[in-house]
């Protein structure tokens, strides 16, 4: 088989690495590394020198748990984080090329102030920032605010999150990109008929605007949403520009891309890029047997065998890249990556599975922009409002 589109490559950021066993590993960063932005700073830099699109980086408001009601117990795992869009912040400056995903919940979440978060993000990276909308369901993170019943029906959730985006959208838009004037001569800083309302109502929120934070540098940042099944689907077709799914064969993307197409035409937005990207949790060494020992060590470190929502991958960095380079064939755009364990797998995306997909021809040899739309290949939207005002 001969595949040569080229594909988009993220990494998802999580604690000492997405197994649960990861934070025992020799090399692992002590625990108190987990708390330091320069813990951060070095993955997202090594991340950077691969050429990576993007990375994310997990958030949730309860303690981590298997359990989806609410706390496992359990005390030999990674609890605990720092705030991802504050991370992103610190990370932003020291940082050129490589955008900034952090996770951000609708559900305890207001629109207002998540936009002004992501725009201001997108300032502090010169246009690379994204936010990767995620819903918060597990019972115990409702009492942490006291402002609703907890665990309300997931269509609601969907539904409020869909509200949520596009409340935060149009607050992005509700200042024109030649808003500000800084007319000396007139002592006029901004040009008040380019700022708008957006008197954005819902069942969820009402919304006025404008915001305070003038339009980002990328007009809409990306955003990002993981999808599973028909109601994350549905949301995702409304509401993102890159969507995250988890098929476990190359024939169950096809199926998928067909689900996420038909939503798109539901939510009338088939004329908008949607890119889709497949997930794998990666256990990556040179010597294959050396990957699948060492997930099992951590099996066994654990007390039971890792599952994941997402395929899990063990093997040599070359093996992947043929596999990922199938599931591209299949009708996949990129893959986000989830390290198993730091440094040493995301070490091995960067220096042995971005040279094998370069060799085949299938991944960059340098950004080709400088914003995070540009690398994905998204123009820079027009503003909604700038037409209504010229008319």
């Amino acid at each position: 088989m001969t595949f040569s589109q080229q594909i988009h490559l993220a990494v998802a950021l999580e604690g000492a690495g997405w197994h649960p066993a990861a934070w025992r590993e020799p090399d692992a960063v002590p625990a108190v590394g987990l708390l330091s932005a320069d813990y951060w700073l070095d993955q997202v830099r090594t991340a950077q020198s691969g050429l990576l699109d993007f990375v994310t980086l997990e958030d949730g408001f309860p303690l981590q748990s298997d359990a989806a009601s609410g706390h496992d117990g359990r005390t030999d795992r990674v609890r605990g984080r720092l705030d991802a869009a504050m991370v992103a912040a610190r990370v932003a400056p020291l940082t050129a090329r490589i955008g900034l995903v952090p996770t951000v919940t609708t559900t305890h979440t207001e629109p207002f102030h998540v936009s002004k978060t992501i725009a201001t993000l997108d300032y502090a990276s010169t246009g690379r920032a994204g936010w990767r909308a995620q819903i918060g369901a597990q019972a115990a993170e409702f009492p942490l605010f006291g402002r609703r019943a907890p665990a309300p029906d997931p269509a609601d959730l969907f539904e409020e999150a869909g509200d949520h985006v596009e409340a935060v959208r149009r607050l992005w838009d509700s200042w024109e990109d030649e808003a500000e004037i800084r007319d000396v001569a007139t002592g006029r800083f901004v040009d008040r008929e380019k700022l708008h309302y957006i008197d954005f109502e819902s069942r969820h929120f009402n919304v006025r605007g404008p915001s305070i934070t003038p339009r980002p540098p990328q007009g809409q940042p990306p955003v990002v949403a993981l999808a599973h099944a028909a109601l994350s689907y549905a949301f995702a077709a409304r509401s993102a520009d890159v969507v995250l799914v988890t098929p476990h064969t190359p024939e169950a993307v096809a199926p998928i891309l067909d689900d996420l197409h038909s939503a798109q035409d539901t939510a009338g937005r088939s004329a908008q890029p949607l890119l889709v990207f497949g997930e794998f949790v990666v256990f990556l060494d040179a010597d294959p047997a050396a990957a699948i020992t060492r997930k099992e060590r951590l099996d066994e470190a654990d007390g039971t065998a890792y599952r994941s929502d997402a395929p899990i991958f063990a093997g040599s960095p070359d093996a992947l890249a043929d596999q990922l380079a199938q599931w591209a064939h299949a009708g996949l755009d990129g893959f986000r990556l989830r390290p198993g364990t730091v440094p040493r797998d995301l070490d091995a995306i960067v220096h042995g599975l971005v040279p094998a997909l370069q060799r085949r021809g299938l991944f960059r040899h340098a950004y080709e922009a400088e914003t995070l739309r540009g690398n994905l290949g998204l123009s820079r939207p027009a503003n909604r409002y700038a037409p209504a005002r010229a008319a």
